[in-house]
């Protein structure tokens, strides 16, 4: 009933094309399927194929953007890959992000010994991912009134606590490298798919785009999403973070309250279509504006 509900609603607000709960479901769990996707792994490499192969099946411009990376926990250095989504030729463009791999060790878990074990990544790791992986099948149907670049992360999650530079790889490289035209704002979506789904305001974003934030929280009113919540709750360094260094306004949608964070227990079964279905029309609201 909810999904039904929240696409009706997607659909009546300037008109965005609906979005498939389920189908984006099914994404989380085929990400969750080639195990963990650390970086340099094999199931890593066959997460990368199956990303590429679904963007270009939805008739994006595909690239690849490599870059070098040294994993702090194992020392082992590896190429990285960010993943990059072109729709359309506008001038006018906006940037939706996730990063797509996971964490190569379950640091947080209550079990100490799972926290040598890698992070199945349902949620912090798929969640965003399979909202834009759907967002790319609305795009390929319903051409966009503005140009939509789409771009999964890669080595956002392998830092460690203290080392701020060692987190977000991916996106550090993307902001000092930017390989698409400069955006109008940039969204970043990051642990939307748990069940219990709540949104606060992300501190970087609000402190530093106010206006894109109030933009946002304000158009999920609209649409009736009441698990986005209208104050700031944590100040988090994600990808979005080298985004607003490199003068994007970004905005990052994240549940950090998840009680499976960095642990063996951030399985699909914590998370489900209603979570991720929020938030894709939330995403096609203001993309269809």
């Amino acid at each position: 009933l909810f999904i039904g509900i929240a696409m009706c609603l997607g659909c009546s607000h300037a008109q965005a094309p609906p979005f498939d709960a389920e189908r984006a479901f099914g994404y989380l769990e085929a990400q969750c399927a080639f195990g963990p996707r650390i970086p340099g792994s094999e199931g890593h490499q066959a997460c990368l194929k199956f990303l590429a192969q679904t963007f270009e099946q939805a008739g994006a411009r595909v690239r690849e953007q490599h870059f070098m990376h040294t994993d702090p926990w194992s020392s082992r250095t590896v190429r990285a890959t960010n993943v990059i989504a072109t729709f359309g030729t506008q001038k006018d463009r906006i940037l939706l992000c996730a990063h797509w791999d996971t964490r190569p060790v379950a640091d947080h878990d209550p079990d100490p010994e799972n926290r040598t074990r890698p992070v199945p990544g349902a949620n912090d790791g798929a969640s965003g991912v399979a909202v834009l992986l759907e967002i790319s099948q609305a795009l390929s149907q319903h051409p966009p009134p503005v140009g939509v670049d789409i771009v999964l992360f890669d080595a956002e999650d392998s830092g460690i606590d203290g080392d701020i530079l060692s987190w977000c790889k991916g996106s550090q490289y993307f902001a000092r490298n930017l390989p698409v035209p400069y955006p109008q704002y940039a969204i970043l979506i990051d642990m939307i798919g748990d069940r219990d789904l709540t949104i606060p305001q992300e501190g970087y974003s609000k402190q530093y785009a106010p206006e894109l934030v109030d933009r946002v929280w304000q158009r999920a009113r609209d649409l009736g999403l009441t698990m986005f919540l209208p104050h700031v709750s944590h100040y988090v360094m994600d990808d979005h973070v080298p985004l607003l260094q490199a003068g994007i306004p970004a905005v990052n949608l994240i549940d950090f309250d998840y009680p499976f964070w960095h642990t063996v227990s951030d399985t699909p079964d914590k998370c489900s279509p209603e979570s991720l279905g929020a938030v894709g029309i939330l995403l096609l609201s203001l993309i269809y504006e």
